[in-house]
C-alpha cells in the first residue's frame, strides 16, 4: 500500500502521462503466474514429452548445459556500444529466459537465485535507454518473462523491485513514446513489434498489480500493433528482409502467445494479412543448403529461428520445421543452435508432434511473393540440398533496411552458391565513422556504403549511376510459369524508357537472364554483373566457375560481341568500407547503340559432375 502522499505524486504522473486516473481491472486477465507463453499446467504437459521424446529430452539436455554455463559468469553492465544498450538488453534476454526455463523444469534453486541477480542488476541501472527504444523493448520482454514464470520463487523485495523497474523504465517511458504521436508506435517495421511486443509482456506480466499503466500500455499496442504488422500483406514476404523477418516476427510472436496465454485472445493479430503465411514465405527466402536469399539488410548465414516453431504448431504444419530440424541433426548443431540464442528455450514450448520429424514443406517449389519489396523463387526439390534456387527480386531502396538491389538474383546449384549477395554491414562500424548511414535520400551518404548501393549487387547499372531510391520494381508472372519478368522501369527513371529483366528457368539446371532496355541515350555503359566466390576463368564470351568441385558455365548470348571481366568486389577506398575477400565480380559493359535499345542475354548452366 503507497503512502498517502506517495499516491497523490502518483495519481499527478499518471494523468499527466495519459494513464487513467482509477486504476481498473485488466478484464481476463488471468490471476496465477505463470502467464507468459505457458501455464503450470504446460510446464507439467511438457515434462511428460520430455520422458516419451528423445530428440525433445536431448533438446532440453542441451538447454540445461547452457544455463549452467551462466551461473558464474557475473551479471550484466550498463555499457553502450555507440548509442545502442542493445546488445546488453540482449544478453539478458538470453541469461533470464534460459535460467528461469531451468528454475522451472528442474526445480534447482541456483538457477533461481542467478536469474534473480542477473535481474535485479539491470532493475538498478538508471535507465534502459529510451533513446533507442529496441534496448527497452528487449530488456522490458527479459524482465517480465523472469517476474512472471519465477514469481512465486523470487524473495518478496526481489520482486518489488524488479516490478518496479518494468514499471519505470519499461512501461512508463513506452506511454511517453506513444503519447508523442510520432516515432515507433507509427513505424511499419520491425520497430513497431519489437517495442510493442516487449512492453505488452511487461503489462501483462504486472497486470493484476499495477493495472493502470498496464491497461494504457495494452490499450496503446492494440490501437497502434496494426502498423508493424502492414508490411507482411498480401503474401507473407517480410520487406526487411529475412534476417530482420526473425527478428520482428520473434517478437510478434511473443505478444500473439502471450495475450493468448494471459486474456484468451490474440486481439486477431494472427489473421492479419499475410502475417501467418510469413512463415511460409521465410522458407522460400532459404536456400536448399540452408542459406538465406540475404536481400536488405541481412546474412547469408541462417541462424535457428525458435519463432518458426510457433508457426508450424499454429499452422499444424511441421514440415515448417525443415530447416530447424536440420540445424539440430547432432549434439553439436545442438549446441551451437542454443548457444546464443536468446529464444532457444521457447522452441522447447513449441516443440512439434512426435513423429514429424521427418516431414517436409508443402509449399510450391515455384513461388512469387508480392509487397512492398517482392521476391520470385524457383525450386528443383525442398529435400535435396545439391538442388537448383533461384531467388530474384523486385523493391525499392527507400523501404526500410532496403539497398540498391532491385534486379538482383541469387543462384545455388550442386550445394554451391553461385551467385550471392555481400550482405549488411555491421552498422556501428559505420556510425562511428559519422557516416550517415539512416539517411535515405538520393544523394545520401548512405548510397557510398559498397554493400547498400547498386555497384556490389547482382543487378544493372546504367551510366554508372545509383538506381534511384524512390524506384519501385515489380516482379511479374505467376508460380506456374518458366519466366519472371522484373519490371526494373521505375528504377532507371530518367535513364531509360522502359526496362526488362526476364528470368527463365532452364533444365540443365540453370538460368537465363534477359535484360531488355529502351529508351537509352546512345553510349550509355551498360553494366551486367554477378558477385560470385568461384575461382573465374574468361574465354571472351564465356566464364567457367569453379567451386567446391563443380563447375557453372556462364555465357553471354547477346550481344554476340560482348565479353566478360572479372575484378575482386572491394569498394573504392575511404575510412569506412568493409573488405569483401575471397569475392570477385563477373561483368560485362557494352555501350547502348544509337537507337537507344539494347538487349543482354546471359545463361548460367551447372555442367555434370
Amino acid at each position: 500500500m503507497r503512502p498517502p502522499l506517495l499516491r497523490l505524486a502518483f495519481a499527478f504522473l499518471a494523468l499527466s502521462a495519459g494513464i487513467p486516473a482509477r486504476p481498473a481491472d485488466i478484464p481476463d486477465l488471468r490471476p496465477a503466474h505463470p502467464r507468459l507463453l505457458v501455464t503450470p499446467d504446460d510446464w507439467a504437459r511438457l515434462a511428460q514429452r520430455r520422458a516419451a521424446e528423445p530428440d525433445l529430452a536431448a533438446y532440453h539436455e542441451t538447454l540445461l548445459v547452457a544455463a549452467r554455463g551462466e551461473l558464474a559468469k557475473p551479471p550484466a553492465t550498463y555499457v553502450k556500444t555507440g548509442r545502442r544498450l542493445l546488445w546488453v538488453s540482449r544478453t539478458v534476454l538470453e541469461r533470464v529466459l534460459l535460467l528461469s526455463y531451468a528454475a522451472r523444469t528442474t526445480g534447482d534453486e541456483q538457477f533461481v537465485r542467478r536469474a534473480e541477480r542477473e535481474m535485479l542488476a539491470v532493475a538498478a541501472f538508471s535507465d534502459w535507454n529510451p533513446s533507442h527504444f529496441l534496448d527497452v523493448g528487449e530488456m522490458t520482454a527479459a524482465l517480465a518473462l523472469g517476474y512472471d514464470w519465477l514469481y512465486d520463487r523470487l524473495t518478496p523485495a526481489a520482486r518489488a523491485t524488479i516490478r518496479q523497474a518494468i514499471v519505470e523504465k519499461g512501461l512508463r517511458e513506452g506511454l511517453v513514446a506513444t503519447k508523442s504521436g510520432k516515432g515507433w508506435p507509427k513505424t511499419e517495421n520491425n520497430w513497431n513489434q519489437v517495442c510493442f511486443g516487449g512492453l505488452t509482456l511487461g503489462a501483462l506480466a504486472v497486470g493484476d498489480e499495477e493495472p493502470a499503466v498496464a491497461s494504457a500500455i495494452l490499450a496503446a499496442a492494440r490501437k497502434d500493433i496494426g502498423n508493424g504488422l502492414k508490411p507482411y500483406a498480401p503474401d507473407g514476404v517480410y520487406p526487411e528482409g529475412p534476417s530482420y523477418w526473425a527478428y520482428g516476427t520473434s517478437y510478434q510472436v511473443l505478444m500473439v502467445a502471450a495475450l493468448e496465454s494471459a486474456l484468451g485472445t490474440d486481439w486477431n493479430i494472427s489473421a492479419s494479412p499475410g502475417f501467418l503465411a510469413s512463415a511460409g514465405a521465410y522458407l522460400q527466402t532459404t536456400g536448399p543448403t540452408g542459406r538465406h536469399f540475404n536481400y536488405s539488410d541481412g546474412s547469408e548465414k541462417a541462424d535457428f529461428e525458435p519463432a518458426v516453431f510457433w508457426f508450424a504448431q499454429k499452422l499444424h504444419d511441421p514440415g515448417l520445421l525443415l530447416f530447424e530440424r536440420r540445424q539440430l541433426a547432432t549434439a553439436k548443431q545442438l549446441t551451437a543452435a542454443v548457444r546464443g540464442n536468446r529464444f532457444a528455450p521457447l522452441a522447447a514450448l513449441w516443440w512439434p508432434p512426435a513423429g514429424t520429424a521427418t516431414a517436409s514443406p508443402t509449399l510450391p517449389l515455384r513461388w512469387i511473393g508480392q509487397g512492398p519489396n517482392p521476391i520470385a523463387v524457383a525450386r528443383g526439390s525442398w529435400t535435396d540440398p545439391d538442388s537448383f534456387y533461384l531467388a530474384l527480386k523486385g523493391g525499392a531502396a527507400e523501404l526500410n533496411h532496403a539497398h540498391m538491389d532491385a534486379g538482383s538474383f541469387l543462384f545455388d546449384a550442386g550445394g554451391v552458391r553461385w551467385a550471392l549477395d555481400l550482405g549488411m554491414q555491421d552498422y556501428e562500424s559505420l556510425e562511428s565513422k559519422g557516416v550517415d548511414l539512416w539517411n535515405k535520400a538520393q544523394n545520401s551518404q548512405r548510397w557510398t556504403v559498397y554493400r547498400l548501393n547498386n555497384f556490389s549487387h547482382n543487378t544493372l547499372t546504367l551510366g554508372g549511376h545509383p538506381h534511384r531510391v524512390d524506384g519501385h520494381a515489380t516482379v511479374q508472372g505467376s508460380a506456374g510459369d518458366a519466366t519472371t519478368v522484373v519490371d526494373l522501369t521505375p528504377v532507371f527513371a530518367g535513364q531509360a524508357t522502359a526496362v526488362q529483366r526476364e528470368f527463365t528457368v532452364q533444365p540443365d539446371p540453370g538460368v537465363m537472364i534477359t535484360d531488355q532496355l529502351r529508351g537509352l541515350k546512345a553510349g550509355t555503359p551498360v553494366r551486367w554483373q554477378m558477385a560470385t566466390r568461384a575461382n573465374v576463368t574468361i574465354d571472351g564470351h564465356t566464364a567457367t566457375l569453379h567451386q567446391e568441385g563443380r563447375t557453372l558455365v556462364v555465357e553471354i548470348r547477346q550481344p554476340a560481341a560482348a565479353t566478360f571481366s572479372v575484378a575482386p568486389a572491394e569498394p573504392p577506398p575511404d575510412a569506412y568500407n568493409a573488405h569483401n575477400p575471397g569475392v570477385q565480380l563477373l561483368a560485362l559493359t557494352v555501350p547502348a547503340p544509337t537507337d537507344g535499345t539494347l538487349q543482354l542475354q546471359v545463361v548460367l548452366t551447372l555442367s555434370p559432375r
